[in-house]
């Protein structure tokens, strides 16, 4: 039988349970999304909490069936309490994972771990870059850009994971919001990413640019909706407004980067969450930064970085 520590992580959009063996493989993903109904941006806290309740159950049920079969033994068990490492910071859907965690690890008298939403996002796009060995001795730039957050981060690794460090943020919507409400505007389904980058790749036009706003390693991104919805109104033309969003975003994200540059020097740069699996961005990222990205698998919505920090947990507590 081979030991393991197992994640939980309930996000705003995604149920994930994850399995990690203690030599450090992530063996087992497991994610269910929540549903949003037709024409809505996103979904409350309430309905989120009650979605995790519906989902819990079913995938609880692959991940014995997923134990049993490969004769796996769980010693550790860790959950994305909190969206980031910061006091005050406090979302009512990771309670849905938190519960979860707190019975499975009652049931089987092991450990509980407890971690940030973003750093499991950021271990697991360390874990999936192809850059382990070098991103966990060395500080880096980490970009975590999706639906919730839109941040630029100093992180610095250590004995129980990562030291993170907010350096840089949004001041109003996110980048991962802009996206999705720009594409329910144009009558698209939500979350809206996956046909925006299709919308924008079929583009041969010239993009339309508008001047971004970042100052100091902080971007507004909420201009970006006023302007899409003029163009669409003007020339109803999805893939140009589909180019100009990700350009947006994408001029946003290399200006931050830019500050963060001048602020700690040249480093690696890392970028997950669920915005950074667009490939149109990372060919631009690529050609300035030292960057290096999440797997799609590992850059959504996951809970492989929470077992991962878990497992790391459990055996630094070992010692």
């Amino acid at each position: 039988m081979t030991d393991c520590a197992v994640g939980f992580d309930t996000s705003n959009y995604t149920t994930s349970i994850a399995v990690c063996t203690l030599d450090g493989k992530v063996v087992a993903n497991l994610k269910k999304p929540l549903p949003v109904k037709a024409g809505q941006r996103g979904l409350r806290q309430s309905d989120a909490v009650f979605e995790h309740t519906r989902n819990l159950p079913e995938l609880a049920k692959s991940l014995k069936i997923f134990l049993a079969e490969n004769d796996l033994r769980p010693v550790a068990v860790g959950v994305s309490a909190t969206p980031r490492d910061a006091e005050g910071s406090y979302m009512p859907c990771f309670l849905s994972g938190v519960a979860a965690a707190e019975v499975f690890s009652s049931a089987l008298n092991i450990p509980l771990y407890k971690f940030s939403h973003q750093n499991g996002h950021i271990m697991a796009a360390v874990y999936s870059s192809g850059e382990t060995a070098r991103l966990k001795n060395t500080p880096f730039v980490a970009f975590h850009v999706s639906g919730g957050t839109t941040e630029a981060l100093y992180v610095e690794p250590n004995d129980n994971g990562l030291s993170v460090t907010l350096a840089g943020e949004t001041d109003d919507i996110n980048a991962g919001q802009l996206i999705d409400r720009v594409g329910v505007m144009m009558g698209l389904s939500f979350p809206a990413g996956r046909e925006m980058e299709r919308l924008a790749s079929e583009y041969r036009g010239k993009i339309y640019r508008h001047p971004i706003c970042v100052r100091d390693g902080r971007c507004s991104l909420s201009g970006g909706e006023n302007i899409a919805a003029r163009l669409y109104e003007g020339e109803k033309d999805e893939k140009a407004v589909a180019a100009f969003v990700f350009d947006f975003v994408c001029r946003t994200l290399l200006a931050m980067g830019e500050d963060m540059e001048e602020r700690f020097g040249r480093t690696p740069v890392l970028f997950a969450g669920g915005v950074m699996s667009n490939k149109l961005m990372r060919e631009r990222l690529s050609a300035r930064f030292d960057a290096c990205y999440a797997e799609p698998e590992f850059s959504a919505d996951n809970a492989a970085g929470i077992a991962i920090l878990c497992r790391n947990a459990y055996l630094n507590d070992l010692k």
